[in-house]
């Protein structure tokens, strides 16, 4: 492509059209910003936030709503199982200063189903109608829904499901694309996002599967998609927002040298700049177990952090592994190689 592309939604423009997806323990502010530093991306995300939950949170204490005023624009994600719970969770977000708002449709844990929402939605589609029209007469926000594409390969429900969506206002649907009990190892099924772009006249965007340029380049191939949502690799690779950007949409972005072992320091430096101490442990061994992934013998880093006392422990481990796996770079990153 000659030219970076974007995607405007209520006056909310992101570009490229790179989505973080939300992911619980994972999207939240220190992976956020390490994301911005290294550019590439287009719209952040919030972990899923408990719509039930949320009107009663206080954002200076809550660590599932710290935010730097660098994070923007920011996608709040909304897991909901009642209409009633609508109303006081966006008049929440309006005072958060929310960019967007996301209802979750997909959530396949059995915990998020058993509660009656995620996945568990896409079978009451009544229901979605009703909180998606709540949602719509509560706020001028842009609103838009992630999906998976059923519980089984029923085009005609799931044509219906996305066609309500966007009747009642959703202006923006986020495919994952795989049946609700498939796992991640399933390869994803991109040409069926494809025929949800084909049924919708507002974006699609493409979720799951895409670990790299070459994905990427695949997916939008097979699926037509209006962008894409990049959910476990961000965790893996931080930079893979910046390459899609470069390599797929063209963005005049000057690539970060990544030397990950200074990125590994640079995410804890974030946790403790976004986090009270017992806050921090837990995210940087969730964060290392999708990190270590780099290496041939990643599950060495991830069980040294894991058995880890603190994060100062964590860190010392880290740096023993880095030393004897990571061979030196040409060169540094820094937050301040940032072209975002």
């Amino acid at each position: 492509m000659d030219k970076a592309q974007s995607l405007k939604l209520k006056g909310v423009e992101f570009s490229p059209p790179l989505l973080l997806a939300p992911m619980a323990g994972l999207t939240h502010s220190a992976l956020r910003r390490l994301i911005l530093e290294l550019g590439g991306i287009g719209l952040l995300s919030t972990e899923m936030l408990s719509a039930k939950r949320l009107p009663m949170e206080n954002p200076q204490l809550s660590p599932y709503l710290v935010r730097a005023p660098q994070e923007t624009p920011l996608s709040y994600q909304l897991l909901v199982s009642r209409v009633e719970e609508v109303a006081p969770a966006i008049v929440k977000l309006h005072a958060l200063q929310a960019d967007a708002i996301d209802l979750n449709l997909g959530c396949p844990a059995p915990t998020v189903r058993r509660m009656g929402a995620g996945s568990r939605l896409m079978e009451e589609p009544a229901t979605v109608q009703a909180i998606v029209a709540a949602a719509r007469k509560q706020t001028d926000l842009p609103l838009t829904a992630k999906i998976r594409l059923g519980e089984t390969l029923d085009e005609l429900k799931l044509r219906n499901f996305c066609l309500m969506l966007e009747g009642e206002g959703v202006e923006l649907v986020s495919v994952h694309a795989r049946l609700r009990g498939e796992p991640f190892v399933r390869k994803p099924r991109w040409l069926w996002v494809g025929k949800v772009k084909g049924w919708l006249n507002i974006p699609v965007v493409a979720n799951g599967g895409i670990f790299s340029v070459e994905d990427a380049r695949n997916c939008l191939a097979q699926s037509g998609a209006d962008g894409l949502m990049i959910g476990r690799a961000a965790a893996v690779r931080p930079w893979i927002f910046a390459e899609i950007a470069q390599a797929v949409y063209g963005l005049g972005l000057e690539m970060p040298k990544v030397d990950k072992p200074l990125l590994y320091q640079r995410f804890i430096e974030l946790l403790e700049e976004s986090f009270l101490e017992e806050r921090r442990l837990g995210r940087l061994k969730e964060f290392t177990h999708y990190f270590a992934k780099n290496y041939p013998f990643g599950h060495s880093l991830a069980s040294a952090v894991q058995s880890s006392d603190s994060v100062a422990q964590a860190k010392e481990r880290a740096l023993v592994f880095f030393a004897r796996n990571e061979s030196p770079c040409g060169g540094h990153w820094s937050a301040s190689n940032s072209k975002i």
